[in-house]
């Protein structure tokens, strides 16, 4: 798994919703998305799930490169 990559997809996924609104979608944090969305950190495999469903693609589009 890239950070870089994935921060980069969390990125383009999200377009012009603000980090508050998805945050709250998730039930994560702001910083916690920031982060993810930054490439300091990858999320857990629950968050991970969640990220997926929300945006309506699999666990692997977003996570893992092939």
């Amino acid at each position: 798994m890239d950070k870089k990559n994935i921060a980069r997809k969390l990125l383009d996924l999200r377009g012009s919703k603000s980090r508050e609104e998805v945050s709250n979608e998730l039930g994560i944090s702001v910083s916690a998305l920031q982060m993810y969305e930054n490439g300091q950190r990858i999320p857990k495999d629950e968050i991970k799930i969640k990220i997926a469903s929300y945006y309506k693609k699999t666990v692997q589009e977003i996570f893992f490169d092939y």
